[in-house]
């Protein structure tokens, strides 16, 4: 009884932070857009300012003693916080260069490039149908781009950055939590003001800091409201990512996200009128066709893993 109970209770926080997850993911991704398209809030310092309200954040976690923090060399976390900085910049750099929809689906191509990383430099092995169900998802990917009215080459490069960053960053964030023996808000308390530090370095030489567009230029009350929620619900985004790969794994956190794209797309297209050709649909149809295998297959390796461990004597 008491096993079923711990059960339950684990299932119901995994659940609680894939649905915080999903409701900051989706939010942030409207109210970026609506700041790009709208204000014309510079992208570096709007990521300059989601990394120093998630480090405030997790500075009054601290305080509430909702979590004790861990002494981490700096040497240790440097890349994880470099590629932070990259995963952020380059993934709001395709969000303002694209249509959510091309923004939203070259995010799925995190997975493959997940399971290429851990294949070639962890030796961690997949399915051959988990591999197959690869090929639909980067097919409808490729589709949905191709074909978008809309296509900005430069964005493409953004948004190809931005997955290849992504998914280092992903695996590395699940790599040092198991190695340093610390838990996701420990990591991100280390790691968010060393990442800001970055940042604020590189800002002056890319975005002007006064005048029309400048991050002390004469932004309106409602503008700075937005940045601020952004930054607010950035900070919930980049603590349930932390939680969810720290308690599932790289790819199960991809594979969930992938659904999230479906709202987010709709979304897109009502808010924003972004176009939609028929290729396109066939190519985000194409994608959903390998997420929703790869989740079957999924699904399935594990319960027939628990079933072997069950039967051991």
């Amino acid at each position: 009884m008491a096993t079923r109970l711990s059960d339950l209770f684990g299932n119901s926080r995994i659940i609680a932070g894939l649905l915080v997850n999903l409701l900051s993911s989706i939010c942030i991704v409207f109210i970026n857009k609506w700041i790009y398209v709208h204000y014309g809030f510079p992208n570096m310092t709007l990521t300059l300012i989601h990394f120093v309200v998630t480090w405030l954040g997790l500075f009054m976690c601290q305080k509430m003693d909702i979590f004790a923090p861990k002494s981490l060399r700096p040497s240790k976390i440097i890349l994880l916080a470099l590629s932070f900085c990259g995963f952020v910049v380059f993934t709001n750099l395709s969000l303002q260069s694209n249509t959510i929809g091309t923004y939203q689906l070259a995010k799925v191509m995190t997975t493959p490039v997940i399971i290429v990383i851990q294949t070639m430099y962890y030796r961690k092995t997949f399915s051959t149908k988990i591999k197959l169900t690869l090929v639909p998802i980067t097919l409808g990917v490729i589709l949905n781009s191709y074909y978008d009215v809309k296509f900005n080459l430069l964005g493409m490069i953004f948004a190809t950055l931005g997955v290849f960053v992504t998914s280092l960053y992903q695996v590395w964030v699940g790599a040092k939590q198991h190695e340093l023996q610390v838990n996701s808000m420990q990591l991100l308390y280390y790691q968010a003001p060393m990442s800001s530090a970055f940042l604020l370095v590189l800002v002056p030489f890319f975005e002007p800091l006064t005048g029309e567009g400048g991050i002390f230029g004469p932004w309106s009350f409602l503008a700075l409201v937005m940045v601020l929620m952004s930054g607010v619900i950035a900070f919930l985004v980049n603590l349930s990512i932390y939680w969810i790969i720290g308690n599932t794994s790289p790819v199960t956190y991809n594979m969930f996200g992938h659904f999230k794209f479906c709202i987010t797309l709709l979304g897109g297209y009502v808010l924003f009128q972004d176009p939609l050709s028929l290729n396109q649909g066939l190519g985000i149809l194409c994608t959903i066709s390998g997420i929703l295998a790869y989740t079957h297959f999924k699904l399935a390796e594990q319960e027939e893993g628990k079933s072997r461990l069950t039967q051991r004597p």
